[in-house]
Formats: C-alpha cells, sequence, structure tokens
C-alpha cells in the first residue's frame, strides 16, 4: 500500500523561478544521459525554484529544485536534476512515480516574503509584478529509470508575473554551482494549477 497519491496529481500552490545562463562547466548533467542540453551562446539555461504546494492539492509541502533545459530529439523538456521536499509522502511518490530524484530537507517559508532549505538556498523577494490574467503552461519532465528516459507531462495554468529578489546558495552545497551567480529573471507563479503526471 502507498503513502502517496496515485498520477496525476492535481496541484495547486505558488512558485519562484530563478533563470540563469550557466557555463556547461558549471552546469550538472541531464538526470538522463539520452537527453541534451539547450545552449545560448555556449550556455545551459539552468532554473532554480521554490514551489509551495496548498490546499486543495492531494498533499501539502514546501520545494526547492534545480533543472536543466533539455532537448530529447527536438522536443524541449525540464531535466529535474536536483530536488529536495518537506514530505516524506512527496519524496516517495516522486521517486516510484516519474524518478524524480526528491530528497528531504528542512524549509522556512514566509509566503511572498522569504523561503529557504536548510544547507541549500534561500530566496528573499522585494517586489512581485503580476500579470492581470492566467496564461497556459504545458511542459514534460525528463527523467531516467534504470538507464530508460521516463517523460511526464505537465499541463495547467498560472497567474504569472516578474519579481525582484535575492537568491543565495550554499557554496559547498548541492546547488552550490549557483553560489554568487546573479539570475536574468525570477519568474513568479501565484497561483498555479498544475496537473501533475498521466492517469
Amino acid at each position: 500500500m502507498t503513502s502517496y497519491p496515485p498520477s496525476p496529481w492535481d496541484l495547486t500552490g505558488h512558485s519562484y523561478t530563478g533563470v540563469w545562463l550557466q557555463p556547461l562547466r558549471h552546469t550538472p548533467a541531464p538526470h538522463n544521459a539520452s537527453t541534451k542540453v539547450v545552449t545560448i551562446f555556449g550556455r545551459a539555461i539552468v532554473c532554480a525554484a521554490f514551489f509551495v504546494y496548498e490546499e486543495p492539492s492531494p498533499l501539502t509541502y514546501d520545494e526547492i529544485m534545480s533543472t536543466v533545459l533539455v532537448r530529447d530529439g527536438w522536443r524541449l523538456r525540464v531535466s529535474i536534476t536536483h530536488i529536495w521536499v518537506n514530505s516524506e509522502a512527496s519524496r516517495d511518490g516522486g521517486r516510484e512515480l516519474w524518478a524524480i530524484p526528491k530528497d528531504l530537507a528542512e524549509f522556512d517559508v514566509a509566503p511572498h516574503v522569504s523561503y529557504a532549505a536548510q544547507g541549500i538556498g534561500s530566496l528573499s523577494l522585494r517586489r512581485v509584478r503580476r500579470l492581470p490574467f492566467r496564461v497556459p503552461a504545458r511542459f514534460s519532465s525528463a527523467q531516467d529509470r534504470d538507464g530508460n528516459l521516463l517523460v511526464t507531462p505537465v499541463v495547467g495554468h498560472i497567474r504569472a508575473g516578474l519579481a525582484t529578489a535575492r537568491w543565495s546558495f550554499a557554496a559547498d552545497g548541492p546547488i552550490g554551482f549557483l553560489a554568487g551567480r546573479k539570475p536574468l529573471l525570477t519568474l513568479a507563479a501565484r497561483p498555479f494549477h498544475l496537473i501533475f503526471g498521466r492517469r
């Protein structure tokens, strides 16, 4: 008997995502070796994000992740290279359903003000400007399961915006490759509604 909901997960909450153009030598490898990192002038598109999943989501928890934009042939995918949550059910479900390498961490969250994952990274918000309407969201994660590529669809909509924010990462931590680097921008999704996975 599993401790997590079946796929798909109907998720509601908010998130903040920083976007970096990162030198390839400082970019983590995609989770599956058959995908290729997408580059712009020799730099990878790397993101770090804090997510807060709120009711009526089947599980409520906090999350931090780093991702790399990759291609599977000519299809663009998101490779989740590092990710932590403060829910054992989310950790187990993410690993078993979609091969997402979730681990556990401790979080300190003041919604829309500050976010921190112990020993990993933090985010302090200064200003958020939101669009007055929702926009569609559609992407797929590309993960490795026993050497095979596992692609999982995500669809939904978000109330998007741009944030002025300060990101910080522990230099000796698992996302230390972003330490001391400023993102191109920080995107807000508050709120979002996403369907993660297939039935």
